[in-house]
């Protein structure tokens, strides 16, 4: 140990110092940024890979509002690769694999994969793949009480309008308004069916244009991993899903067992960009980078529910963790996320403008209608659950789904380093991104940035003091 004790600084310790601005209105401003070594974002955004913030719904809001959601870690293989699919599925410019059922499906069969898919329409099709009909909605009206095959109730192809599997977008957009249909089977010339374009995908494609996609046209998602057996079984089903990056998710990253997950994953999924994490120095992260992840996610202690920090005594002032750790990554021009400690807009500038590309959110998301679990009613008021991964909570759910039912011993050894609380409900996550992000404009145009890339530059930070913080609030008045 030496004997001087550098000074650290959490976001609360600085400001930004205003610029001059050519920038004559914050809609002027850009707000792409990479997550990755090659993924980019529209906004700088991501949900927390936590079990009361991302699953599926969450993953679908943040990457068509242009962020990015990671699927949690705390499901089952198979449970967290469906969830993948979830997201995979909710739209594309061309569905590949469309459902499909036989004519000797019935009616009660129908029903119950419209239940298990969240779809109203199946393409029939024979053995051979190739196209007979379709079976909608409203091809199963008013049969009640009956249980006719779909060959007796589906739409013959020869009333379909169908495309070959080349066809634009724009060209499909047109068919589809001339013919007033809402799918369009797309064939090839042996007639066997090869995708499917929906208008509801092309409306959500008009709807969300900073929408985040891979080159099928389906929203990005990630997915957390985690570092004992069976994380490769586990990353392999997930690639399989469709992912398009993983992250390692444990609390403390700068470790071996980090280390050598990054090498095993690297070495046998090297298409697959991944994200390493949690550090808090610039040693961490440079052995995260010579170990071969595509991005590096700093913050130990700084979440609004964990004490780590209280726990094991480790962990260092955001602020101070995300400049030391961008410093190092930027001379091998690897992206930081800021994870954690985020509890304005302000906050968020104050994290990009430091050196980080992205902020990973899950307070300032939780609560919404978006993240996983039931809305609870206390004293007229309505709440969801928010806890951090390393509450008691979590990781007695943990034992208890690695086990298969509750044991006396599955929690033993347990010593939490996070809590549970009540959060009050939100309502649709949209209206909070949308706060955020035109907050976050403002602070790149009092830097006068047009672009993340000069934020980074021109972005120039002042010590403030206890009178400084209170200063900045809302003070000497009464609130209405």
């Amino acid at each position: 140990m030496t004997n001087t004790i550098p000074e650290a600084l959490s976001y609360d310790d600085v400001l930004l110092k205003p610029k001059y601005s050519p920038i004559r209105s914050r809609k002027d401003v850009s707000t792409k940024t990479k997550l990755t070594k090659n993924i980019e974002l529209s906004i700088p955004i991501i949900s927390s890979n936590m079990d009361t913030v991302t699953e599926h719904r969450m993953a679908i809001a943040m990457a068509r509002l242009g962020g990015v959601g990671i699927i949690h870690r705390f499901l089952s293989t198979r449970q967290q690769a469906i969830e993948v699919q979830k997201v995979k599925r909710a739209e594309s410019l061309i569905i590949d694999n469309p459902y499909t059922v036989g004519v000797t499906n019935t009616l009660e069969e129908i029903k119950e994969l419209r239940n298990k898919h969240n779809v109203s329409s199946f393409l029939v099709v024979d053995k051979s793949n190739k196209l007979l009909g379709i079976v909608t909605r409203r091809d199963t009206l008013f049969e009640n009480g009956k249980n006719p095959t779909v060959r007796q109730i589906m739409t013959p192809v020869e009333k379909l309008v169908t495309a070959p599997r080349d066809i634009s977008i724009e060209k499909a957009e047109e068919l589809l308004h001339k013919n007033r249909v809402e799918k369009l089977p797309l064939v090839n010339s042996n007639n066997e069916l090869v995708g499917l374009i929906t208008t509801s995908d092309i409306e959500k494609r008009n709807k969300f244009p900073l929408a985040v996609k891979d080159k099928k046209g389906r929203l990005v998602v990630g997915a957390a991993i985690g570092v004992k057996d069976g994380v490769l079984e586990r990353a392999e089903a997930l690639v399989a899903a469709g992912v398009d990056f993983l992250v390692i998710d444990i609390a403390h990253g700068h470790s071996i067992a980090e280390l050598d997950t990054i090498k095993i994953i690297k070495k046998n999924f090297p298409e697959i960009d991944l994200i390493g994490g949690n550090v808090a120095t610039a040693e961490g992260t440079l052995e995260l980078i010579k170990a071969g992840v595509d991005s590096v996610k700093v913050g130990v202690g700084p979440g609004s529910i964990c004490v780590t920090r209280i726990i094991a005594g480790s962990g260092v002032p955001q602020l101070t963790a995300v400049l030391e750790c961008a410093a190092i990554a930027k001379k091998h021009n690897i992206p930081i996320i800021a994870d954690a400690g985020i509890k304005t807009s302000g906050d968020i500038a104050k994290a990009i403008a430091a050196g980080a590309h992205t902020v990973m959110l899950g307070n300032l998301l939780s609560g919404t209608e978006e993240t996983p679990g039931k809305v609870l009613h206390k004293d007229g008021k309505q709440y969801k659950i928010y806890r951090g991964m390393a509450s008691f909570g979590a990781a007695s759910g943990r034992a208890e789904k690695e086990k298969g039912e509750w044991q006396e011993d599955s929690t033993d050894g347990v010593v939490p380093e996070g809590v549970e609380s009540l959060m009050a409900y939100k309502g649709p996550v949209m209206n909070i991104i949308q706060q955020l992000v035109g907050g976050f404009r403002s602070g790149m145009t009092y830097s006068g940035a047009k672009t993340i890339d000069e934020f980074h530059k021109n972005a120039e930070f002042v010590r403030i003091t206890a009178g400084g913080l209170r200063e900045s609030k809302d003070h000497d008045v009464i609130k209405i």
